[in-house]
């Protein structure tokens, strides 16, 4: 099987590219490799220190990157507007928004706009900036939207009246994380649906990086138990950086179509090669994915006109 990697990505000189979450991880991954194919990069994040620290970092390495720093945080509505008013002062087009930053398994909190913490970040914030970028996008020759999901989404199910675990009812950390990622899903194939036929020059994809080792299992892993298992890890997770080729595939690859998902090829889809995967049948369920849309819209106030 071929492999691929950063090295396939031609020169992405001129693009304008926003990668949410980019000073950790799969973001600060993705947004090395983005940097150093020649992009004006936006490194949208929540702590400006935490970028700055991954901004000087890229710039070690690539000394004439362009990276821009913005301020979002996705866990706030009034963040995310004005993180959308400061990108268009400075920007006309968008070539890619990877939709990237999320938080996995956290205790039960709330945003501060009071929608449960991991379903707010990961889908609700992600889904109000996509809908006033969306603008952006459709004008910009050859744009791609890239969401990125998890393999999580295959045991998820979504209790859509009680979609926000009111008070904590039903909560696991798991569980709630399961339905931020089948959300990503779910809203990645309707907002396909709803672009056929319109003549959008922008695709719509998603991948999962399978089970990378990221700051995000410091919600799984605490004490003692990191090293316990950190042998098990090796065996059966790869690196950030390896984590990120099928969201860089997804936004990247010429070949990549709309409404393509790319993830890991390996044993259950953990590790290996980025190729083209499927998702599991719960995420191309039309009627659910209409009614987180609906329930999107009235949660973020956010009317997402396609």
């Amino acid at each position: 099987m071929e492999s691929w990697n950063i090295e396939k990505i031609e020169s992405l000189s001129g693009k304008n590219i926003i990668v949410t979450g980019a000073n950790a991880g799969l973001g600060f991954a993705s947004a090395m490799a983005i940097a150093g194919k020649g992009a004006n990069l936006v490194m949208a994040c929540r702590s400006k220190e935490r970028a700055e620290n991954a901004k000087k970092e890229i710039l070690e390495k690539h000394p004439n990157a362009k990276v821009d720093i913005m301020l979002i945080d996705l866990g706030n509505l009034s963040s995310i507007e004005s993180f959308v008013k400061e990108y268009k002062s400075k920007y006309k087009t968008l070539d890619v928004l990877m939709n990237n930053a999320g938080v996995m398994t956290t205790p039960y909190m709330k945003t501060s706009d009071g929608f449960e913490f991991q379903n707010g970040v990961n889908h609700l914030g992600h889904f109000a900036l996509t809908a006033q970028l969306f603008d952006l996008l459709k004008q910009t020759k050859d744009s791609r939207l890239v969401i990125v999901s998890s393999i999580a989404h295959k045991n998820a199910t979504i209790d859509f009246d009680n979609y926000m675990f009111e008070d904590g009812k039903d909560y696991t950390p798991m569980k709630s994380y399961r339905q931020s990622k089948l959300s990503n899903l779910l809203f990645m194939y309707e907002l396909n649906r709803r672009i056929k036929d319109k003549g959008y020059d922008v695709k719509v994809l998603a991948a999962h990086p399978g089970v990378s080792r990221t700051e995000l299992v410091r919600y799984v892993l605490k004490g003692f138990l990191v090293y316990l298992a950190y042998p098990l890890m090796l065996l059966f997770t790869q690196s950030a950086k390896r984590g990120a080729l099928p969201q860089l595939r997804a936004a990247f690859d010429p070949n990549a179509e709309t409404a393509d998902y790319y993830g890991p090829s390996g044993y259950k889809e953990m590790r290996g090669n980025a190729v083209k995967v499927k998702a599991m049948a719960n995420a191309h369920n039309k009627e659910d994915a209409l009614t987180l849309w609906a329930i999107s819209e009235l949660l973020t106030k956010q009317k997402f006109n396609v």
